[in-house]
């Protein structure tokens, strides 16, 4: 650009150099240097250099005109320059030295707009100049006069924003009025959200909390980056600017009719969920919508009734309430199985495929009870759901009453109970035909058999509700029988069959059988864990009451038991991810004996803050996992678990988790190193994470047997519903480096059930709709199996092994499913890859990554998501799992 004329008109008269004439040799040789400097620069540069050493002096000027030429032409030059930001602008680079001299004179101005010119420019030079934390930018902002500040170019807007964040804590600090600051906020957050940097105008306005400026400048092309920007950056925030920042991402989805999304950030809001929920119903006439709602609902767990504002028509409401209830759950699946061909019965021996193993322990064809055991929990859990098996549903030659009577009484005593309750998990979800052929066990002589089919009516209906409740009619005649047995089975029932459901009459049954001075320790126990599991993360004062006197009656010798380990669980469920809500009740736990306070306490700490990536919890619980104590103190399992629990809710804190596990592997003691391998599993639960898969590997072949037995268990849970080859292959190979050890045998052969969970179509983590939303009937249902599994001789390979069909609160179809607006499976393709986490990228980038493309129904694995691959349909839910309804595309023309 050419330079500007000369302000005054006449060319010679305007001398290049100060002023007055300085002596000779005092300045020779800072002369020299200057000169060279001089001689590298370019014709263009140099006569640009000497134009803005006249403008700066013309600035100085007495004549007001002059002043305004000069700071006019000043102006020009630096917004001409400062478009492109790789390099410092040469108008800046050039003015360096005349700052002090510029900011001297401008304290000398009067106050008029050539004042206001001056200090734009002067807050523009700043950006280069000014010293650190001195925030002058800033300063000579509120100085200038009101215009568009985007005009200085983005780097200006930026750097302002940085000082007002600083600016702010110290204004907050002292007192002092921020009126000012805030109209320069507002301006700064519109022309942000005008050139697509939604992150940067969330943070200035989380620096200067103000959170509701956000919903006004928003416009329906930048939501969904603003909203994914603050939902994600939720998980770092400390409470309550969490929920703060959820809060405001649901206003902002509500405004702009993404219901869908708003619902997913509802459930994630527990204080108002159901409110929130409500409005997100009501806010919209679409059925099919409301149906799409339903399905998400289902998914996470939540017991909701269908009144007359969310749908007005009885058929709608019947419809909706129907999907809520989960009813569809089953034929869904089955539709999947069919579609994958993988509808045929699998029996044990086809898992552990005894003849790919060479040399010893092939050929222990030994009929133990164990092996039976064994056989029983691999069976349900590969063939759970499907409704059919080979051992306890196929009909046999011989006799009309069916083979299944035979696998029955393969077992002794108390594995009879597991058989007859691996029943209900073949038949999961399909309430009517389990609860048909479990009938026939509740008749039975023998009083275990009769237990198991009572636990098994519990886990047909799992996450399955039903308006006439016939789980509750069943098991609620059992509850007060006199035998032991019979009584957990009912009282487990109860609490897997309504887990999450917050049923009234339930928490008066159960609550009675705590009170009851005449029922055995057992009964006591699987009361409160029930009582946890159907209450799980609601807080309830009364039962938290009831779980804590237990606790404080139980004598010496009742406390050393092991199992006892379960009531502070059953307590902690009370409290599952709510966070500061459980220090009262812990605050009583420090009243206990001395033997279970501790355990109490971390146990207490830990479920609270399960899936919250709390940072400062972790450290605590790193603490105590620190010390070394001596033998015989139980509370530093929990605290590894709790880690691992706490951790899981984001990435970041999950790997940072694996290496912090691999450290108390080290350095820990005895009674760490057996949770280690624990927490690794539910770290990555179904997610067969390479490293931690070779960490197991080695751990499961470690000197100490209760480390071994964890690890194998973990390599289950890491691997469950995946089909991994490899860890398959693992566990093969440990079938034959046990075959003597009955004990580490039957984890092996659980482990290898768990690895093809509904022959690789379930999944057993908690997350869903894009790691987005925790289950929390999920987590509990985990949280109890692991803690049970901190000591496996007394529970799982003693005679409590049926605690694991806990873990079918977890279970879920690991399937997309798309449907079309009558709820029929409709096939479209759609491309499956892993996700790519877009938050805060510039453009449109693609969200996943090495994609496949298939028709669905379709699996989808840890980590991957799916999009649609068709222009025909549009997906009423942006986040393409589970079941998806479908609508037809109106401006779609077929080619």
């Amino acid at each position: 650009m050419s330079p500007p004329e000369n302000p005054n008109g006449a060319g010679p008269a305007a001398p290049s150099d100060p002023a007055q004439p300085q002596p000779p040799a005092a300045k020779s040789k800072g002369k020299k240097k200057e000169d060279r400097k001089d001689d590298d620069l370019s014709e263009e540069d140099l006569a640009l250099k000497e134009q803005l050493e006249l403008y700066v002096v013309r600035a100085q000027d007495a004549d007001p005109g002059v002043q305004k030429l000069a700071l006019e032409s000043m102006r020009q030059e630096i917004r001409s320059a400062t478009s492109s930001m790789t390099s410092v602008p040469k108008p800046l680079k050039f003015l360096r030295p005349h700052y002090g001299t510029l900011k001297s004179y401008f304290e000398t101005m009067a106050t008029s707009d050539l004042r206001r010119y001056m200090a734009d420019i002067l807050s523009v030079l700043a950006l280069t100049m000014s010293a650190e934390g001195e925030r002058e930018s800033l300063k000579y902002r509120l100085l200038g006069s009101e215009g568009d500040i985007g005009s200085w170019g983005h780097e200006y807007v930026r750097n302002l924003a940085g000082e007002i964040a600083q600016e702010f804590q110290k204004r907050q600090d002292d007192d002092m009025p921020i009126d000012a600051l805030m109209e320069l906020v507002q301006q700064i957050v519109s022309f942000h959200m005008k050139h697509n940097a939604e992150p940067e105008a969330v943070d200035l306005l989380m620096e200067v909390e103000d959170l509701d400026l956000l919903v006004e400048h928003v416009d329906s092309t930048n939501y969904k980056r603003t909203c994914l920007y603050l939902t994600s950056s939720s998980k770092y925030l400390p409470a309550p600017d969490d929920m703060l920042a959820l809060d405001i991402a649901y206003t902002i989805y509500m405004k702009f009719e993404d219901f869908t999304s708003a619902l997913r950030i509802a459930l994630l809001l527990d204080n108002k969920s159901m409110q929130y929920v409500k409005q997100v119903y009501t806010a919209t006439d679409d059925i099919q919508l409301k149906k799409q709602f339903s399905f998400i609902i289902a998914r996470n767990g939540l017991a909701m009734e269908i009144d007359d504002e969310i749908a007005a028509d009885d058929n709608d409401k019947e419809c909706l309430q129907e999907i809520v209830n989960n009813t569809k759950l089953s034929e869904g699946y089955l539709t999947l199985a069919r579609d994958i061909e993988v509808m045929e019965p699998k029996s044990p021996e086809d898992i552990y495929k005894v003849h790919l193993i060479d040399g010893r322990g092939a050929s222990s064809s030994l009929d133990s009870a164990r092996q039976n055991l064994a056989a029983t929990f691999v069976n349900a859990f590969v063939n759970a759901g499907f409704g059919q098996d080979k051992l306890m549903t196929a009909p046999s030659d011989s006799s009309s009453s069916g083979s299944s009577g035979n696998w029955l009484f393969k077992n002794k005593e108390h594995g009879k109970a597991s058989a007859a309750a691996s029943l209900g998990m073949i038949l999961l979800w399909d309430t009517d035909s389990g609860l048909a052929q479990l009938d026939k066990y509740l008749h039975s002589n023998d009083s275990h058999v009769v237990a198991g089919a009572l636990l098994g009516i519990g886990i047909v209906t799992c996450g399955v509700k039903n308006d006439c409740d016939p789980a509750l009619a069943i098991l609620m005649e059992y509850i007060n029988k006199d035998d032991t047995n019979i009584r957990i089975g009912a009282i487990l029932g109860l609490g897997i069959a309504y887990a999450g459901s917050q049923k009234e009459e339930l928490k008066t049954y159960l609550s009675t059988v705590l009170g009851d001075s005449q029922s055995t320790l057992e009964v006591l126990i699987f009361s409160a864990i029930a009582l946890g599991l159907v209450f799980v993360g609601s807080c309830n004062e009364e039962i938290a009451q009831s779980i804590i006197f237990t606790l404080m009656e139980r004598s010496e010798t009742e406390l050393a038991e092991p199992i006892i380990r379960l009531l502070p669980v059953a307590l902690g469920l009370l409290y599952l991810g709510k966070q500061e809500s459980v220090e009262a009740t812990a605050e009583v736990s420090k009243t206990f004996d001395e033997k279970i306070r501790k355990y109490c306490d971390v146990t207490l700490m830990s479920l609270a803050y399960a899936g919250t990536g709390n940072v400062l919890k972790v450290q605590k619980l790193l603490g105590i996992c620190s010390q070394h104590l001596e033998k015989g103190e139980t509370h530093q399992g929990p605290a590894v678990l709790g880690i691992a629990l706490i951790a899981m809710a984001e990435e970041l804190g999950a790997e940072m988790a694996v290496r912090s596990l691999e450290r108390l592997l080290q350095y820990g003691e005895q009674n760490i190193r057996r949770a280690v391998p624990l927490a690794l599993g539910i770290l990555c639960i179904s997610n067969p994470k390479v490293n931690v898969m070779d960490t197991l590997s080695r751990l499961s072949h470690d000197a100490d047997a209760d480390v071994s037995m964890a690890a194998i268990i973990s390599l289950g849970l890491i691997g469950a519903g995946t089909n991994n080859a490899r860890i398959a292959g693992m566990l093969r190979n440990l079938s034959s480096y046990y075959y003597k050890e009955a004990a580490h045998l039957f984890c092996v052969r659980i482990a290898q059930g768990l690895v093809h969970l509904g022959k690789g179509l379930l999944t057993l983590s908690p997350y869903h709709s894009d790691r987005f939303l925790l289950s929390p009937m999920a987590l509990g249902g985990l949280v109890t199996v692991l803690h049970a599994c901190l000591d496996m001789k007394s529970t799982i390979l003693g005679k409590y092994h049926y605690i694991l069909y806990i873990i079918v609160l977890a279970m879920q179809p690991r399937m997309l499913l798309t449907v079309d607006e009558d709820l029929k499976p409709l096939s479209v393709p759609v491309r499956v890859g892993q996700a790519v986490d877009v938050v805060g990228q510039a453009g449109r980038p693609k969200t996943i990554t090495g994609f496949q493309t298939h028709s669905t129904p379709v699996l989808l694995a840890a980590g991957e998501r799916a999009e649609l691959a068709t222009e025909k349909y549009i997906p009423l839910t942006s986040v393409l799992e589970g079941f998806v309804i479908l609508k037809k595309n109106p401006d779609y023309h077929e080619e």
